[in-house]
């Protein structure tokens, strides 16, 4: 696991480290202070993302916002994206669909008890229909067609950057732009990111012109960085609520989210970046290891447990402001979707909280539970979470 031989190698060389991978010249930041030099004092010159060959080969030449080289094309669909579907005014409005889906996925868990459910595909589930219905105007899991389109399948492959499902991301998306060209097609009244990206497409009025290929580039994501994201966290949050009962009595009055901070991603130097602690050439990759910064003993007392009552009353946030916690990373290439991602997260998670008692399945301990990461993009368990859910209000 990358994160953790990192943050091993910091332990014992310091927070920043110089390492030749191959032929890609490597700095690795592991402290709060050098993550706030490298996202903020020198976010300029380190805005832009390696053109690595797997992300040229799935998001069509890397016309996407998070691979996209740092420039006007990259400002011009990053200012799309927000305004259509990621700011405040938006996320707002779409409160309705996070309320439907969340009602949804406190019936889809309550239809199984007394028996157990797998709470990680209902988490998925729920993820994909928030960011399907607001993205796309489609309700993919209703008719089954979450399983038939194997959107977990492609998700998985997604994140461990595999091409051979290639031509299945291709192919569910050249069916949706399909539907919203047909002029038959019955509209929501609100208008989708799709419906959005090929007016503009249509009407060639940007500065730099949309392809269908940058539209679908676009669209892929938003699907990819939407769902698995959420449903991570979700899944990573439940999971140590429910192997630390103590914890989650006092979190269903005052719900409260600690993100897992996963590894941010490479960042190339724009230019040369000159100053006391770094000199190095154009095209060196920086990775700020946000996984052992989330932990440094130096910021966090206990930081190995599970203690989200520690972000009541504090000054901290997560919001890429105190570099201490960054989950939604920081500076130009911070992730432009923590409100929308915030919303989706915490009202699930409440309601979660709110409507159920957990428990394991009879002969499952806390300690019985494959904790095993797959890394990837992000980090999620490889087992599934299986649980007992007892309905409160029945």
């Amino acid at each position: 696991m990358p994160h953790l031989a990192l943050r091993s190698l910091a332990q014992k060389y310091g927070p920043i480290l110089f390492l030749q991978l191959g032929e890609i010249p490597t700095v690795v930041v592991s402290s709060a202070r050098l993550a706030k030099e490298a996202l903020k004092t020198h976010d300029l010159a380190l805005s832009s993302r390696p053109q690595i060959f797997s992300a040229k080969h799935l998001f069509y030449n890397c016309t996407d916002v998070v691979f996209s080289p740092y420039g006007a094309y990259w400002r011009q669909i990053r200012k799309i994206c927000i305004l259509e579907l990621l700011s405040a005014k938006r996320v707002q409005s779409y409160s309705f669909v996070r309320e439907q889906e969340v009602a949804r996925l406190v019936r889809r868990v309550a239809e199984s008890y007394p028996g157990t459910t797998n709470l990680s595909k209902m988490l998925a589930l729920y993820s994909n229909d928030v960011l399907c219905r607001v993205a796309f105007g489609r309700d993919f899991s209703g008719g089954g067609e979450y399983d038939k389109h194997g959107f977990q399948k492609m998700l998985e492959e997604n994140e461990i950057k595999t091409s051979a499902n290639l031509s299945l991301f291709q192919s569910t998306f050249d069916q949706m732009v399909t539907e919203h060209l047909n002029p038959m097609r019955e509209k929501e009244e609100h208008k989708d990111l799709v419906d959005v990206l090929l007016d503009v497409q249509k009407e060639g009025s940007l500065e730099m012109p949309l392809t269908m290929d940058n539209v679908k580039a676009i669209i892929l994501d938003m699907f990819a960085a939407g769902t698995d994201t959420t449903f991570i966290t979700l899944d990573w949050g439940m999971t140590e609520l429910i192997m630390n009962p103590k914890v989650m009595e006092k979190h269903k009055l005052k719900s409260s989210i600690a993100s897992s901070c996963s590894s941010v991603g490479p960042k190339r130097i724009y230019g040369t970046c000159n100053d006391r602690w770094i000199r190095y050439s154009a095209k060196t990759r920086i990775f700020v290891n946000a996984w052992a910064i989330g932990r440094d003993p130096e910021t966090w007392e206990n930081p190995e447990t599970f203690e989200p009552e520690r972000f009541w009353g504090s000054n901290i946030d997560f919001k890429g402001q105190d570099f201490e916690l960054i989950p939604f990373g920081a500076g130009r290439r911070g992730c432009p979707a923590v409100t929308f991602g915030t919303a989706t997260i915490e009202l699930a998670l409440a309601q979660l909280l709110h409507s159920f008692d957990w428990e394991l399945p009879t002969g499952t301990r806390a300690k019985d539970l494959d904790m095993t990461e797959a890394f990837g993009i992000t980090m999620h368990r490889i087992a599934h979470l299986i649980v007992l859910a007892k309905p409160r209000f029945a």
